[in-house]
């Protein structure tokens, strides 16, 4: 049997244009970019060439890209490399962050700073009015998440940047999620940092990007070589960067396209779930286009999920880097969600070799696995 993958917030497939211009970096002799010879010549104007790429997909300037290993990374490098450069004061972020940016901004109150959730409304929008209190406290960052991974919930991240900069905070913005489904600029963004990453966008694992503004100083990542303006020193991994470049280029000519096409079928998807008992999260909000997350009281989000991988349909019950975890998502328990129907959270993310036929019967199958489920669990009580 095979399986419809409904998970591209998680991962997508390798593009084969993208691998295309990666296999002469894995098959041939490349040299190292900091090499003086023609190999390395070569290396480092491909590097330059796939930032450029990068740079343009954001709306920023090449000279602003700083390649890392993954958003995790970047979004670490973003909190701590900001902050430590600053006096010790309090770092915002909002309770629906990724844990990449919550831990390592809670980590940081090992270091003198304190830190803090900016709460969010029921729809998964920022608090405006608890943003403007917290920040009546001295702060040196706060970090606001373009698009929530779970929900697809947008934020007006111009707006909130302009309230953080009024009240002397600079701002980092995970747009991981908005790469390659919305039309990024870095610039209207009023950001001083974003996270990109390559792996959303069918680009290879192991890229992703940092851009930084200019005037803002950042204590290194990594100390040696000096790669990346100093910023991040190590031997870059050229395929994957050269990859990501391509990546970034091909999502950025087809964003129109992928914002319809996502978008109908999410219509089409939430359409049919109004005939089943189901609650819809965030649904009156703006969010990215392919995005749905819903829960069905009384089953287990997990249980749905292997359910439905059984039937042939690869669905999420949350963000894929903590699936690891029992606990509900916490961004639905942000959103005022009770806990036991956030413990039901399942999340569909399309992408664009899903059809309509597809969603149709994936459908079926998720009001026969609902039904079944009720069934066993009335059984069981």
């Amino acid at each position: 049997m095979s399986s419809v993958y409904f998970d591209h917030n998680a991962t997508t497939a390798l593009d084969s244009r993208v691998l295309d211009v990666m296999l002469p970096w894995l098959k041939n002799q490349s040299g190292n970019p900091t090499s003086r010879h023609v190999f390395g010549r070569t290396a480092r104007t491909a590097i330059e060439h796939a930032r450029a790429q990068v740079a343009e997909a954001c709306g920023a300037y090449p000279s602003q890209v700083v390649f890392t290993s993954c958003g995790t990374e970047a979004n670490n490098f973003a909190v701590k490399g900001i902050a430590a450069n600053l006096a010790p004061s309090q770092i915002l972020y909002s309770a629906i962050e990724h844990p990449c940016v919550s831990r390592p901004a809670i980590a940081m109150q090992y270091q003198a700073y304190r830190s803090k959730a900016i709460a969010v409304n029921q729809q998964g929008q920022l608090d405006i009015a608890h943003f403007e209190t917290l920040l009546t406290t001295p702060t040196c960052l706060a970090s606001v998440m373009l698009a929530n991974n779970e929900s697809g919930v947008i934020q007006d991240m111009a707006n909130i940047a302009e309230i953080a900069k009024r009240a002397g905070s600079f701002v980092h913005t995970d747009a991981v999620q908005a790469l390659g489904k919305l039309t990024l600029s870095f610039n209207d963004l009023n950001v001083n940092a974003m996270t990109v990453s390559s792996h959303k966008i069918h680009g290879p694992q192991g890229a992703a990007a940092l851009i930084l503004d200019k005037r803002l100083d950042v204590q290194p990542l990594l100390h040696g070589g000096g790669q990346e303006r100093a910023l991040r020193s190590g031997t870059e991994n050229v395929a994957a960067i050269i990859g990501f470049g391509m990546a970034c280029e091909l999502a950025a000519a087809n964003v129109k396209n992928f914002a319809a096409h996502t978008n109908a079928l999410r219509e089409q998807f939430e359409q049919g779930l109004q005939s089943l008992d189901v609650t819809l999260f965030s649904d009156k909000a703006a969010r990215i286009p392919n995005t749905s997350f819903f829960a069905v009281a009384g089953i287990e989000g997990e249980t749905l999920v292997m359910a439905l991988d059984r039937k042939g349909f690869a669905v999420a019950s949350g963000s894929a880097c903590s699936s690891d975890s029992t606990e509900p998502s916490h961004v639905l328990m942000a959103m005022g969600v009770h806990a036991d129907l956030a413990r039901g959270a399942v999340r569909v993310s399309f992408g664009m070799q899903n059809t309509t036929r597809q969603v149709a019967n994936f459908l079926n199958t998720l009001k026969n696995e609902i039904l079944r489920l009720k069934q066993l669990t009335s059984i069981a009580a």
